[in-house]
């Protein structure tokens, strides 16, 4: 009967290769060097493979090591989740949120307070990514993102949005009721890799009018945020998405102009791996987080212009 790998070797082999140093794992796992090196050959005997190649003093991983590491790191990663889950107030539960960069820089950030007093404490890594996201090596437990993109993971759509005009008070009293003409006009644009966000000639052509020289020129930003501030500040008229300017809406900072608004091509999904979906602080924040996009895209503001 062939032996198992000892736990303590899968678990020096990890370390060694998530950190690239045997240095690094030992201290991790508060051993030796040595210690760690006798384990990983171990642990390459019982299973006759090579895991690491020994070059000039440096631990490279072999084919095997790059096909073992990412199951490993999910399953310690498990069994760390496991323990925090039922350990009672000695462990919090760890949640990896992934969502656009706007979101993540704002609108997220400004609002997980809620969540935390709601549903307790927690050790939270928000990130902010472009889509694709590496579920697995990143341990991502749920994403938010603009469209479906995963198909190897469960996904569903939550809210459908659209983009509203927006600008300063200030500037909006420069304008004529329903027209945007003079007004300094905002452009957002995700870049090549992202999706195709509505334009300011998307706009006038839905409005049935000749787009103006201005839907060409003026400032323009790559994230949905950094139009939005643009536009707080007093420098032109944005296209917002609902859930983004809602709240900006509500309390006065910025105003609707204009009341037309555009509805966004694709839905906003959530993506929740197996792995993590069965587990109450995913659940939890799920439920959270549904309920807050359809809060912000049902907003008032987003009824009636405010000019």
């Amino acid at each position: 009967m062939v032996a198992l790998p000892s736990l303590r070797g899968l678990q020096a082999f990890e370390a060694a290769a998530r950190t690239g140093s045997f240095a690094a794992a030992a201290e991790e796992l508060s051993v030796s060097a040595a210690a760690v090196s006798q384990l990983i050959r171990t642990v390459e005997e019982q299973m006759g493979r090579k895991l690491f190649h020994r070059v000039n003093r440096r631990a490279v991983l072999t084919e095997a090591g790059v096909e073992m590491l990412p199951r490993l790191s999910m399953a310690f990663r498990e069994i760390g989740s496991v323990a925090r889950d039922v350990g009672g107030d000695a462990f919090r539960p760890r949640l990896v949120i992934s969502v656009p960069p706007s979101m993540a820089m704002g609108w997220l950030s400004e609002r997980l307070a809620g969540f935390v007093a709601g549903h307790g404490a927690a050790d939270i890594s928000l990130r902010g990514d472009d889509d694709p996201v590496p579920f697995d090596h990143e341990f991502i437990d749920i994403r938010l993102s603009y469209g479906p993109h995963y198909r190897d993971h469960p996904s569903e759509e939550i809210v459908r949005d659209a983009v509203y005009p927006v600008c300063a008070p200030t500037l909006a009293g420069a304008t004529k009721s329903e027209s945007l003409a003079g007004l300094p006009l905002i452009h957002t644009d995700w870049g090549p890799t992202g999706a195709s966000f509505p334009s300011w000639r998307n706009w006038f052509e839905a409005a049935g009018s000749e787009p103006s020289r201005a839907a060409q020129r003026g400032l323009s930003a790559n994230s949905s945020r950094a139009a939005l501030d643009l536009a707080i500040s007093g420098l032109g008229v944005a296209l917002a998405q609902g859930v983004y300017c809602a709240q900006a809406l509500e309390d006065g900072r910025l105003v609707r102009p204009v009341a037309r608004s555009l509805a966004l091509r694709q839905p906003y999904c959530l993506t929740i791996p197996e792995r993590g979906a069965r587990r109450d602080v995913v659940a939890a924040f799920r439920e959270w987080l549904i309920g807050e996009c359809a809060r912000a895209v049902g907003s008032a503001a987003l009824v009636t212009p405010s000019t």
